[in-house]
């Protein structure tokens, strides 16, 4: 059982930057294996970047060179770091985490990339 919530979303301008973060609770974060999806309106939901419990990361070619996942096992936090934004990231974005075939969410925290 874990429980995650996420942070950092917000408004900004093609180009920029946004850090989002997720905090996990309610069991070892460590085992975890995490991840970041994200949603656009009238769209299914994608697959934007996983990092195992060891560490390794892997991305979506959309958003390769451009966003970099990270945890801190010591604070049970995991991280999407987000530069040069583009419109076409603009959606809701979901943490995840996934252990012995079980994956468990968030509520979503929204990303709008605007002029």
């Amino acid at each position: 059982q874990v429980q995650l919530v996420e942070s950092g979303g917000g408004l900004v301008q093609p180009g920029g930057s946004l850090r989002l973060s997720c905090a996990a609770s309610g069991s070892i974060f460590s085992l975890f294996d995490m991840g970041w999806y994200r949603q656009a309106p009238g769209k299914q939901r994608e697959l934007v970047a996983t990092i195992t419990d060891s560490g390794r990361s892997n991305y979506a070619d959309s958003v390769k060179g451009r966003f970099t996942i990270s945890r801190d096992n010591a604070k049970n936090m995991v991280y999407l770091q987000m530069n040069s934004l583009k419109p076409e990231d603009t959606a809701v974005y979901f943490c995840s985490a996934e252990r012995l075939s079980r994956n468990y969410w968030g509520q979503g925290t929204q990303v709008t990339v605007s002029s």
